[in-house]
């Protein structure tokens, strides 16, 4: 709820008491070993600065770069400075709506389906809400929204987990730090992975987030706001990331004081004029979906092709992708995709014919590093391997997320290997930085290495299985073919007797006819013989009459 005129106002700045409006972070170096170098800038040029307005505290003080994954070459370079000063750009669409334009990449997106860095950006989204179910968290809601200023569309992801509070926001924000690097267990980052993935997707992103306040302390509600257009168009040479407060009262929410009223004001109004939102009312009525804690990430000003349509499918490929993105899910956790439930699939339940293979990778010294280095490869068919789907490879994941989907470690000419798929989970190798690929180390190497073997092994073990099945068909087709032969031979030999019986029945019916015809002929002749007696008698006794 909006604070009543007059209540004192703050922009967010460090930590209460301080002097400094604003917390500078010098991006032109960096201190940690995580985050490359990206060449912005380039040698010989100025060190840029973040500047997070709403207040940075002490960990925002330490020194990061953006990373490469998040931003191409000369993304935020700052712009030459003209003789006079340019008149102020139109609004609307501001700048470049495709993010391979919209700095000095020189190479070719891949093709939408394959575009591996839109994959990590929304996979990094789904990680960081996965990690919250250990702060409660119950539930990730995807969805696509309509931006009411210009009528473009945005993307949404909420979750119910813990939440940040105004220090933790502020951590989130800022370039170069996460708080989960060195959790165990934990997938996602809310850190430059969180950054970069918001701005792989769009040019700007709005984060709500309300925590509940444990440890006595009070419930708090941020907003911030990290908005390339923003930057881009208002030719800032350094990252502003206005943020506001909010705390819990005893019946309302009041604004949180970081620094003075008027940097807060000055928070307020950015966020007012570069986001989606036109009033603080606006922008606190997106608090409602959110009970009592989580965070509501709002990324608008999406990236498109060459065609103006956007990069990332949201009805077919997150769906498709997301639902195999872990190996196990917590069964008290929905993914919901635009009101829809992701259902969980495990490419484990596609198989026939599986086999189990226990992989320990061993050191060169003989002996494994650590007892706990082994995993469980499940190999097998696909199901429809028969219809000749063109699918084959390892889905490897760590530490539940999947990081290589269907990777094909043995290239097979023609239709050798295909349909042949496995799943395993190795956490003994570690995952690039945009969690798609793993570190090109040793051990990486062995697991290659062994999973070609396995297939290797596999295919020739299947092929042979095939074969002995094959010839078994044959011998059973062949023993089966020399009965039909033994029965039909007997049927002819019963056939054959039978002919004979007939015939001589025939030629014995046959003589017996040909008797009696002789028979008849000679009865026949005799009565001939006896009319012609009695003829010649009858004829003399006439002529004895007439003498």
């Amino acid at each position: 709820m909006a604070p009543a005129a007059g209540e004192p106002s703050a922009a967010a700045g460090g930590g209460e008491g301080d002097t400094e409006a604003h917390a500078v972070i010098d991006v032109s170096s960096s201190e940690t070993d995580s985050d490359p170098d990206l060449g912005f800038g380039g040698a010989g040029k100025r060190p840029r600065r973040v500047v997070a307005t709403a207040g940075s505290g002490r960990e925002a003080e330490k020194r990061a770069r953006i990373l490469a994954a998040a931003v191409p070459p000369g993304f935020l370079d700052p712009l030459p400075r003209p003789s006079a000063p340019p008149p102020p750009p139109p609004r609307g669409r501001r700048v470049t709506r495709q993010f391979w334009n919209a700095g000095d990449y020189d190479g070719k997106p891949e093709l939408l389906g394959g575009d591996p860095s839109l994959r990590s950006a929304f996979a990094e989204l789904l990680d960081n809400s996965l990690d919250e179910v250990a702060n409660g968290a119950t539930y990730v809601n995807i969805d696509m929204l309509e931006n009411k200023k210009d009528g473009t569309r945005m993307v949404s992801v909420e979750d119910d987990g813990g939440g940040m509070d105004p220090d933790k926001m502020r951590h989130c924000m800022s370039l170069g730090y996460s708080a989960k690097s060195k959790v165990k267990d934990t997938i996602g980052q809310y850190g430059n992975g969180f950054k970069t993935s918001t701005m792989r997707l769009g040019a700007d992103v709005l984060v709500l987030s309300r925590s509940c306040g444990n440890g006595g302390r009070r419930r708090t509600q941020s907003i911030g706001m990290l908005s390339y257009t923003f930057l881009r168009e208002t030719r800032k040479d350094d990252i502003i990331v206005p943020m506001i407060d909010y705390e819990k009262g005893q019946q309302y929410w009041k604004r949180m004081m970081r620094t003075t009223s008027i940097d807060w004001q000055t928070s307020l109004a950015t966020i007012i004029e570069w986001s989606p939102y036109s009033s603080e009312a606006e922008l606190l009525q997106e608090f409602s979906s959110i009970k009592e804690q989580g965070t509501r990430i709002i990324i608008y000003n999406l990236w498109e092709n060459e065609q103006g349509e956007l990069e990332l499918d949201f009805d077919t490929d997150v769906n498709s992708y997301a639902s195999i993105l872990y190996l196990r899910v917590p069964s008290v956790f929905q993914m919901i995709l635009r009101g829809k439930e992701i259902e969980h699939h495990n490419i484990i339940g596609d198989m026939m014919m599986k086999n189990h293979v226990i992989y320990k990778p061993v050191m060169t010294d003989g002996f494994p590093r650590d007892i706990d280095m082994m995993t469980d490869v499940t190999i097998g068919f696909v199901k429809d391997a028969k219809h000749h789907i063109p699918i084959q490879g390892f889905n490897v994941y760590h530490k539940n997320r999947l990081i290589k989907p269907f990777w094909r470690v043995w290239a097979l000419p023609g239709i050798q290997g295909r349909g042949v798929i496995g799943v395993l989970e190795v956490n003994f190798v570690e995952p690039a930085h945009d969690k798609q690929d793993f570190e090109r180390t040793n051990s990486f190497a062995r697991l290659e290495a062994r999973l070609n073997l396995m297939q290797k092994k596999y295919c020739i073990m299947k092929m042979e299985e095939s074969l002995s099945r094959e010839l078994h068909i044959e011998r059973d087709k062949n023993k089966s073919l020399i009965e039909r032969l033994e029965n039909v031979q007997k049927q002819l030999e019963t056939a054959n007797k039978e002919q004979e019986a007939l015939v001589d029945i025939f030629t014995e019916e046959r003589t017996r006819r040909d008797q009696e015809v002789e028979n008849l002929r000679t009865k026949l002749k005799e009565a001939s013989s006896t009319i012609q007696n009695l003829l010649d008698q009858l004829n003399a006794a006439r002529s004895c009459r007439k003498n």
